[in-house]
């Protein structure tokens, strides 16, 4: 059974096309600036990978775009092969803790909650709707990223702040990059061979965020009522005292506008480093003796830190740390530090292990009274699995 995995930004379409239940990916690919003009696409198929430039004016056209390609390529001889498109959906509030079937009623919903997920949602639904046009025939599945949180307790996801506007305005903590969560939590049970376990799950990418993880199911997440909490990320200043938002804008003037753009895209390593949102760059600093790179790089390290302390503490304990996402996955200087950072839990690197990007790999040492892993994210195939479930 084929299920198309369509994850759709603003201005973006990301997709992959599984052959299921033998999780093979038969094409795979990204269209960019849809639009905006000068949009194009790349695409990957039989381990070719191939640059095109089209006008993409909207998602329905990217869609239409897709399907010729999929015919051209001989992936598909019909379209009706296609039995499922999962779609990936940021917010999806407390009313959704699994994937849905998607009706017009989950539609709404979705459309509802745009105004927790603005740059999100709305790019979801039109995703949603041009799938729908283009692929009438196939069931259209919403996975949401905030779905795998909901398991959290309520002393968790409140805010100590006035009850009516959680209940006025639903305010409390949802978290993301849920399926990702899922992914690699569930992939290291599958590693340890059992399911009674404690895990703290790093997914660290240009977004970050950390999840406590007890038997399967998320305990507490770092992301708060939108993304910008928790962590210091490539332009989002992660956890800050609240109080300094109106200081600021008393000072300056700022609009509200403006000021959700400083936290959100003018903060974090950005702003720390002087120099760039991308750790790559910071780590490039830091080999140049760059100060604020070394600034930025111990303040990234040690919000890490304090959240895996955190949840070790909340969980009594903790059988393996994962890492995962972009960050996680590839910078080898960045898991060294932190694992270094928490030689107090008994945790102990293998530095020739570490040198790996990319790679499921153990990296603590022998030692080390918790494993720690690199297991890569791939939510494009947690999205497949469970739109097959659901089909």
């Amino acid at each position: 059974m084929k299920i198309l995995s369509v994850n759709a930004g603003s201005s973006s379409l990301k997709f992959q096309l599984y052959e299921m239940p033998e999780e093979k990916v038969l094409i795979s690919g990204l269209m960019e600036r849809i639009g905006v003009g000068n949009s194009f696409y790349t695409i990957k198929v039989d381990g070719q990978k191939i640059k095109k430039e089209v006008e993409l004016n909207n998602h329905e056209q990217a869609f239409e775009v897709l399907v010729k390609e999929l015919e051209e390529n001989n992936v598909v001889k019909s379209l009706d092969e296609i039995k499922g498109i999962g779609h990936r959906v940021v917010q999806g509030g407390d009313y959704f803790d699994k994937t849905v079937v998607i009706d017009d009623e989950v539609l709404s919903k979705i459309e509802e909650l745009s105004s927790l997920a603005p740059l999100h949602n709305p790019a979801a639904a039109t995703g949603i709707k041009a799938a729908m046009e283009v692929f009438p025939n196939a069931v259209q599945t919403a996975v949401f990223d905030t779905a795998f949180h909901q398991t959290m307790p309520k002393e968790n996801y409140l805010y100590a702040l006035p009850y009516e506007w959680y209940e006025n305005y639903k305010v409390r903590r949802y978290g993301a990059h849920g399926t990702s969560h899922k992914f690699v939590s569930e992939r290291m049970n599958e590693i340890l061979g059992r399911t009674n376990t404690k895990l703290i799950t790093c997914h660290i990418g240009n977004g970050a965020s950390v999840s406590a993880v007890v038997n399967g199911k998320c305990l507490n997440t770092s992301m708060g009522l939108t993304p910008n909490a928790g962590l210091i990320m490539g332009t989002r200043c992660g956890d800050i005292d609240a109080s300094i938002i109106p200081y600021v804008m008393e000072k300056t003037n700022m609009t509200p506008k403006e000021m959700d753009n400083a936290i959100n895209k003018q903060s974090g390593l950005l702003a720390l480093s002087r120099k760039s949102s991308d750790s790559r760059d910071i780590e490039e600093g830091i080999a140049q003796g760059d100060e604020n790179c070394i600034l930025a790089q111990k303040m990234y390290v040690r919000r890490i830190v304090d959240y895996i302390a955190k949840y070790y503490v909340e969980m009594e304990g903790c059988d393996a740390i994962v890492f995962t996402a972009g960050i996680g996955e590839k910078a080898i200087d960045t898991r060294r530090d932190i694992i270094n950072e928490l030689g107090v839990l008994g945790v102990t690197l293998d530095e020739e292990a570490n040198n790996v990007k990319s790679e499921e790999r153990l990296i603590s040492a022998k030692d080390s009274k918790i494993e720690c892993w690199i297991i890569p994210t791939d939510e494009e195939l947690m999205i497949a699995r469970d739109t097959l479930a659901l089909i």
